[in-house]
């Protein structure tokens, strides 16, 4: 029988060949969805996919980028709304 927490959807099976020759069915954490931008949807790059619990022991300049509404939105829409915030 399959122990209880890998039946949720956390898990992914997977069959794996071990050196035996046979095939084992193994249980691989899925990864989260890498990060989008707020505004247009692009994904966003320099922030790493890691779960929940590597996050909260990751240092905080290693989870986004160390600039205004890193994290949030592209270098694009960044860009765009600083030189509109300048106009007015």
């Amino acid at each position: 029988m399959v122990r209880g927490m890998f039946k949720s959807g956390r898990f992914s099976r997977v069959h794996v060949k071990v050196p035996g020759g046979r095939t084992v069915l193994r249980f691989k954490e899925k990864t989260p969805k890498q990060p989008h931008c707020g505004e247009c949807g692009k994904p966003l790059p320099g922030i790493p996919r890691m779960s929940r619990v590597e996050a909260t022991h990751a240092s905080k300049s290693s989870k986004r980028p160390q600039r205004p509404f890193g994290g949030v939105l592209c270098s694009a829409c960044t860009r765009k709304r600083l030189v509109a915030k300048a106009r007015v």
